[in-house]
């Protein structure tokens, strides 16, 4: 692989004004997308507490944008420093337009609840296997009982009409961090990259012209290696993630003042100076200095370590996590290991992971017998009122679609779109718990 094509900077799409590059127009359209404003009511990690902000899918997208800026920006000088052919070809700027917009979308496929969302839809159609796996192919079947919100994600960057953003290749081939479709005939446990799925049996094709337009190097049937800039769009969500979940945690009173302020002090090492600290008179600023440090801290490390192996990630040898083999990722591991026992595991939060199970189990199991009748053309009059349930465009999608595959493609598109609150008053009105007005 080498960088000219990698960011396909002899594509006429690139060649541009410099006061606007397509990689800023990326940032632009992906800001101003209806599937990214639906971010602002999708669960983070915490339910929305009365007392105090955490963040959502939304601000929890833009704090990973900003850092996949810095990362970008990092690399992108050092890597035109030590390639001649880059100069005058690209900037510094580019490289983190490139990760900035990629890790902005990097949760746009998100379902309603987080990951408990992604396995209520998943285990839906487990269920009823007897009934639905006899209607798709065994490709489109693994693709039903996987519900992945990258591929999801890498689906509505490439759907056609108002939902299509016709982003650039290098924007596109970022944001995939596993590109390999959800079943293969051999995965390779060992590289991170096919730890998860990074697209669906429908864009298939599309990832197969990515992935040639940008030399990706191929690892098997249609599995190919990451875009080495993907591996910043990773490092940016692991560092907000667990950085942020803690400050999260703190303010929450999950995790106490003092231990977080020692978790954060192992990551930012010599640069901690607890006099200075002592010298803020809230505690939320203080935790919010030390915040600010390990992301800085950690943001350079990573840049060190992208370089010292970029190499590698150019021939596909170097497949791991960035955050996994920098200096501090024993002190990252501790911070997780906390998190996991004081926070993810939090009263709260299990109670939003066990309405997400249930509120979209039942809008499935309802949905989906109308969307296949109303695809078959054999609506009940039981079915006929669930399915004008469905957005009308998404109703002319089910009726023209040539599969059933297809047919389930769109109303999941349709129940993985919603947001929190839109799932949960529609499940409600479903079951009768709250009728329309009251």
């Amino acid at each position: 692989m080498n960088w000219l094509q990698l960011l396909s900077l002899d594509t006429p799409d690139v060649q541009q004004n410099q006061t606007r590059t397509v990689f800023d127009r990326d940032f632009d359209r992906i800001i101003f997308s209806h599937p990214f404003r639906k971010l602002q009511d999708k669960t983070q990690v915490h339910p929305l507490p009365e007392q105090d902000f955490v963040h959502t899918r939304l601000t929890h997208s833009l704090e990973v944008s900003s850092v996949g800026r810095s990362l970008g920006r990092l690399v992108g000088s050092k890597l035109i420093e030590k390639y001649d052919f880059l100069q005058h070809k690209v900037s510094a700027h580019d490289f983190g337009a490139i990760v900035a917009a990629a890790s902005l979308a990097h949760d746009i496929g998100n379902p309603p609840f987080g990951h408990s969302g992604e396995s209520s839809i998943s285990d839906y159609f487990k269920n009823a296997e007897a009934e639905l796996k006899p209607e798709v192919n065994d490709a489109e079947w693994s693709d039903l009982i996987n519900f992945e919100g990258n591929a999801q994600g890498f689906r509505l960057l490439n759907r056609p009409g108002y939902q299509g953003l016709k982003l650039s290749s290098a924007t596109l081939a970022a944001f995939t961090k596993y590109p390999r479709p959800s079943l293969v005939e051999k995965q390779e446990k060992a590289r991170r990259s096919q730890k998860k799925f990074g697209f669906y049996d429908t864009e298939r094709t599309v990832f197969q012209a990515l992935g040639k337009e940008l030399g990706l190097e191929v690892l098997g049937t249609d599995q190919f290696c990451r875009h080495p800039l993907a591996f910043l769009v990773e490092a940016a969500d692991d560092i907000c993630y667990h950085i942020i979940d803690l400050e999260d945690g703190c303010n929450l009173g999950l995790v106490t003042y003092e231990q977080t302020v020692e978790l954060l002090a192992n990551v930012i090492g010599d640069k901690f100076q607890p006099e200075k600290l002592e010298a803020i008179h809230s505690l939320k600023e203080r935790i919010g200095v030390l915040r600010a440090l390990a992301i800085g801290q950690l943001i350079q490390e990573c840049g060190d370590l992208f370089m010292e192996h970029e190499e590698k990630l150019l021939t596909a040898e170097f497949d791991i996590s960035l955050a996994d083999e920098i200096p501090s990722k024993d002190a990252m591991a501790e911070i997780i290991n906390v998190s996991v026992a004081k926070i993810y595991r939090s009263r709260g939060v299990v109670e939003t992971e066990a309405a997400g199970y249930r509120v979209l189990n039942g809008l499935l199991e309802v949905l989906v017998p109308a969307t296949l009748a109303g695809f078959k053309k054999n609506l009940s009059a039981k079915d006929k009122t669930y399915f004008r349930l469905l957005p009308t465009e998404t109703q002319a999608e089910v009726k023209e679609a040539p599969s059933a595959y297809l047919a389930l493609r769109a109303v999941l598109d349709y129940v993985a779109g919603m947001t929190d609150s839109n799932a949960l008053n529609l499940y409600r009105k479903i079951m009768g718990i709250s009728l329309p007005g009251r």
